[in-house]
């Protein structure tokens, strides 16, 4: 499961915006800012739709882990 935090990083590391990442997901930039800001909970499939975008982009998402929190790094 994505964190927030982990939405915001991986856009700033592609350098797009909530727009870009709502016309790339096919989700709402409204619902994006939403989960973002933690304002509000998002629906498993929206959820699924913004990871799926974000790895097609050439995102990586990692896991928690003993040596730190949730992550994401770009693709070589």
């Amino acid at each position: 499961m994505l964190h927030a935090s982990q939405v915001r990083m991986a856009r700033a590391a592609l350098r797009i915006s909530v727009r870009e990442l709502a016309a790339l997901s096919g989700v709402a930039d409204s619902t994006i800012l939403r989960f973002e800001t933690g304002k509000g909970a998002i629906l498993t499939t929206n959820m699924a739709r913004i990871q799926e975008a974000l790895e097609e982009a050439g995102v990586l998402f990692l896991s928690a882990d003993p040596n730190g929190g949730p992550g994401v790094r770009l693709k070589t």
